[in-house]
């Protein structure tokens, strides 16, 4: 019965350590840089020709210099994505000493 509790209680502690652990790795990586460059996206003359809005969602990875090195597309219509790509192409945030993952939203509306 002893034993049973014991295995328990480090069980209830290991969750706890694991739980604090996973929590410290997520703050770590939400690293805030500053946006210093941010043109927004033109709205595209075709997708005001068919009265298209939207939300364009982008995973973005910032590199130690500021500069956008990698995007993801999670979602948004075509035509509006171009868009958004295209401004993300003169984004600059401040340099930091690590990478920064962020997901950005465009909102498209008439």
């Amino acid at each position: 019965m002893k034993i049973k509790l014991r295995l328990a209680a480090l069980s209830v502690r290991a969750l706890f350590v694991l739980a604090l652990s996973v929590c410290a790795l997520q703050a770590a990586g939400q690293e805030v840089r500053k946006l210093l460059v941010n043109p927004a996206p033109l709205y595209p003359e075709m997708a005001r020709q068919l009265n298209l809005a939207g939300t364009v969602k982008i995973e973005v990875v910032i590199g130690p210099d500021g500069e956008i090195k990698e995007t993801r597309v999670i979602g948004g219509h075509p035509l509006l994505v171009e868009s958004a790509l295209k401004a993300l192409h003169d984004w600059k945030y401040e340099k930091a000493p690590t990478e920064t993952r962020l997901q950005l939203e465009f909102k498209f509306h008439r």
